[in-house]
């Protein structure tokens, strides 16, 4: 029996993503409208529309396994950032493209940025071939960012974080915005980071669960 992709995405809103109070009507459109099955291997696109973080890659050349997270989450997040059509977006821990596909519905222009060189191959390929034109998929290290492409309106981290790097704030345009989920589990907290001036001040948003971005986990301090 072939699924019903189509059912599955307006179950996925309906049933996941509204019931957590996301009610941006851009955001529902661009999760409504992306198929999230084309970017997950062939054996996980019955499950692509499960609640819950879905395997993407195991780990391999020192760099962790990447999961797509859970529809939910990302949704909340996207909504927090409070993306507007005029925005220069930096998405950080890209994976296979997803979230760059519903950023570019939202946003003027994405960049974005993977580690993991198969993942950003074949996030090249999946955005081109849904006509993604306003993102373009960098290969690099995340902790870095993309200073070329900036200065950033939005820079959004896919994963929960220990902290944020000073080459992402740097890269903030006066007036962007940064959001990231820092601490790990159920401790983690969603924040959006605003630049004015000059000067970055964060806010609490909510309490959010995301699988960790190694690049940005503290090393546990030596103990005797």
């Amino acid at each position: 029996m072939v699924a019903d992709f189509a059912e599955l995405r307006r179950k996925m809103v309906d049933n996941q993503i509204r019931t957590v109070d996301v009610t941006d009507l851009s955001v529902l459109e661009a999760f409504s409208t992306v198929p999230r099955e084309d970017f997950v291997s062939e054996d996980m696109k019955a499950l692509s529309y499960i609640d819950t973080d879905i395997f993407l890659c195991s780990a391999q050349n020192g760099l962790p396994p990447c999961y797509l997270m859970r529809p939910a989450s990302l949704a909340k997040l996207l909504q927090l950032a409070a993306v507007k059509s005029s925005d220069i977006v930096l998405d950080v821990g890209a994976n296979g493209g997803y979230c760059a596909a519903l950023l570019s519905r939202l946003a003027g222009a994405v960049v974005a940025l993977e580690s993991h060189k198969a993942l950003s191959e074949q996030a090249t390929e999946t955005l081109k071939r849904f006509q993604c034109d306003n993102v373009v998929v960098i290969h690099g290290a995340l902790e870095k960012g993309y200073a070329v492409g900036g200065a950033y309106d939005l820079i959004f981290i896919e994963g929960a974080v220990d902290f944020v790097p000073e080459s992402l704030f740097d890269q903030m345009k006066d007036g962007g915005r940064l959001v990231v989920v820092e601490g790990c589990g159920n401790s983690g907290v969603a924040r959006i980071y605003i630049k004015e001036d000059g000067i970055i001040a964060a806010r609490r948003a909510f309490n959010l669960a995301v699988k960790p971005l190694s690049h940005f986990l503290k090393t546990p301090d030596f103990i005797f």
